[in-house]
């Protein structure tokens, strides 16, 4: 059955088409520009149609925070066609440079042309990133006042320079990354390693049936992603799955006390608790202006069909909508490749087409998977316990 104009000859290849690779690369050092505090940076390691871009939006938002929504969308544009694999090495260099507020990389990727300097308002998400609308770069917002910001009043912003940008990002102490194009986590760990860094990794997951659904909806929108990812098809595809969760049942040093994982419906679910379980790990304060943003975002009148935007959305209809999307051979075949995560993350399977249409069950559990013994026990009273997995 085909869904979309790619090239993915069935549902089943939609799924795998975006899930994780693994890759080995050498780590490369970047550039000694940043002394950070422990703790301060961040990155988010996700998918497409996770709900990333709204849990991006509560460090976006945050007044302490230096947030980048997707750098590494750069790369894959400035060497396209190139596989997704083969770009993960460029991907973490990037970071690495990202994280010493090296904001210089963004030029080295930019596709604006030979003789062209990159300014704010080329980089990706530039036209919701709170830091570029906001004073000093911008007088429309203020960077301490929490609340979305118009896109069309961020695109009449004044284009700033690289180098201004780079003046703001050494303001704080908290520097957010949120990506979908880091497939491995072993990619990140020369930045896990490095003691200048002391990076930490928040895995956001999501129902794979959920996700699948999104990426259908969102087709059309993916198709340069999609084609990258198909090129990469490597006969291990069923096993990196099975690698990732290995990883994060066994931890190896680089991630035990750095890795926290967050479910999306648990954030839909109940806001300010995920919410303050985040930013412990991070070590931000909670706000109530943040505890009331959080609130405020999952308890919209419905559900936005619109995919890449933000907006307010009724919980529970965003945790079922895919129950009325997907048909049940559908949703079957996407729990027969997800099977492994989905009962480590307490995704529960469906037995017939009715259960699927009974809303009143939420086809949620606890997690089974949580950190064994050792140095991670004492973060997890803290931070919830929870090291859930990769979702397809």
């Amino acid at each position: 059955m085909h869904l979309f104009s790619c090239k993915c000859s069935s549902f089943a290849e939609l799924i795998l088409s975006l899930s994780f690779y693994s890759a080995g690369f050498a780590p490369r050092p970047g550039p000694e520009l940043r002394q950070p505090e422990p703790g301060s940076l961040v990155y988010v390691f996700t998918t497409w149609r996770s709900g990333s871009s709204f849990f991006g939006e509560l460090f976006n938002q945050n007044p302490e925070v230096f947030f980048l929504y997707e750098p590494v969308w750069h790369v894959w544009q400035k060497l396209y066609p190139g596989d997704a694999v083969s770009l993960q090495g460029a991907a973490r260099d990037m970071l690495s440079s990202l994280y010493r507020c090296d904001l210089s990389v963004f030029q080295l990727y930019s596709t604006a042309g030979a003789g062209k300097n990159l300014t704010t308002l080329g980089i990706f998400g530039a036209s919701t990133n709170k830091v570029i609308c906001s004073s000093p770069l911008c007088p429309a917002y203020r960077k301490e006042v929490v609340g979305m910001v118009d896109d069309r009043v961020c695109k009449k912003c004044p284009p700033q320079r690289l180098s201004r940008f780079q003046e703001e990002c050494h303001k704080y102490r908290t520097l957010v990354i949120k990506g979908v194009r880091v497939f491995d986590l072993a990619i990140l760990a020369p930045l896990m390693r490095d003691p200048a860094l002391e990076l930490k990794v928040i895995h956001l997951v999501r129902d794979p049936r959920a996700v699948a659904s999104s990426r259908i909806k969102s087709r059309h929108g993916l198709i340069r992603e999609s084609l990258q990812v198909v090129r990469s098809r490597d006969p291990r595809i069923h096993r990196i799955m099975a690698k990732t969760l290995q990883t994060a049942l066994h931890p190896p040093d680089w991630l035990r006390g750095n890795y926290l994982a967050v479910r999306y419906e648990d954030l839909v679910v109940e806001p300010i608790k995920t919410l303050r379980q985040v930013y412990g790990f991070v070590n931000l304060t909670v706000s109530p202006e943040m505890e009331k943003f959080a609130l405020n975002m999952t308890s919209g009148p419905g559900y936005s069909s619109k995919p890449f935007v933000v907006s307010a959305r009724n919980a529970t209809q965003a945790l079922s909508a895919w129950r009325t999307a997907l048909s049940f051979p559908q949703i079957k075949q996407v729990e027969e490749y997800c099977q492994q995560p989905m009962a480590l993350l307490g995704y529960e399977r469906v037995g017939s087409p009715e259960e699927v249409k009974d809303l009143s069950r939420t086809l949620l559990r606890k997690p089974r998977l949580t950190w064994g013994p050792g140095p991670q026990s004492s973060a997890r009273s803290r931070t919830g316990g929870c090291a859930h997995c990769c979702n397809a």
